[in-house]
């Protein structure tokens, strides 16, 4: 398809945000779009950084509606009070089912509505906690159904798919924005303002920071001079 705007799937925590701002670069701000769920999480005060966020980067953001997910499913994620627990084996209880598939598939039907065709989700195979859903073949197979689905072509890209969080942490800093990643957005399952620094998503972005830092002067991610630029310039002018 000859259109390149691009909607990202977008909630306001560090890997989504990422992703916005590496597709800014790529598409130009006029040519992306975010789209934002509310579905029951426990840590709603993502939603507010995603709005606040989408607002600083001045792109569109769409949120849904979709907490009639709270009506057939049950998990730590979306109940408060809750233990988050990890899984010794099979998956952890803050995973939602379905969650992924139908971000997508909701995604994709107003994608399509807009004329837009790239689809970013923040995905990781590499840190996924156990998701089946955060596995490449599983973004792969939601691909192929959508476009027969709908008889659009949708190319669904994770640019973070293989990445770690110190490598992701390491691609902000590349795109200028780690500090404003760090300071504005959310990850706690609890809902925590700053951080629990307990639960596995805290301990996962907090671990991968340090881990870039300490490796910072040695290695960075090679990306594209033009798109780096690009990014920076749109960065720096959305707070002018």
């Amino acid at each position: 398809m000859s259109n390149q705007k691009a909607l990202v799937i977008f909630s306001g925590g560090q890997d989504s945000t990422t992703c916005l701002i590496q597709a800014i670069a790529q598409y130009g701000r006029e040519n992306v779009e975010a789209i934002t769920f509310r579905y029951g999480q426990r840590h709603a005060v993502e939603l507010e950084r995603a709005r606040q966020i989408a607002e600083d980067l001045g792109v569109k953001q769409t949120e849904l509606d979709l907490t009639l997910m709270q009506q057939i499913t049950r998990n730590a994620l979306m109940e408060g009070g809750a233990a988050i627990q990890p899984a010794e084996s099979g998956v952890p209880n803050t995973f939602v089912d379905g969650r992924n598939a139908l971000f997508l598939l909701c995604a994709a039907i107003y994608a399509k509505s807009q004329n837009i065709c790239h689809i970013i989700v923040g995905v990781c195979e590499t840190d996924f906690s156990g998701y089946p859903d955060c596995r490449d073949i599983f973004v792969k197979s939601m691909n192929v159904t959508l476009n027969l689905a709908m008889g659009y072509s949708f190319q669904i890209h994770t640019p973070l798919m293989y990445f770690t969080k110190a490598q992701t942490w390491r691609l902000a800093d590349d795109l200028g924005c780690l500090d404003y990643i760090r300071d504005h957005t959310h990850t706690c399952y609890l809902g925590v303002e700053g951080g629990c620094h307990e639960c596995p998503s805290c301990v996962l972005r907090e671990r991968g920071l340090a881990e870039y830092l300490a490796e910072k002067p040695e290695r960075r991610v090679s990306v594209d001079r033009n798109i780096l630029s690009r990014v920076q310039t749109d960065f720096q002018a959305a707070f002018r």
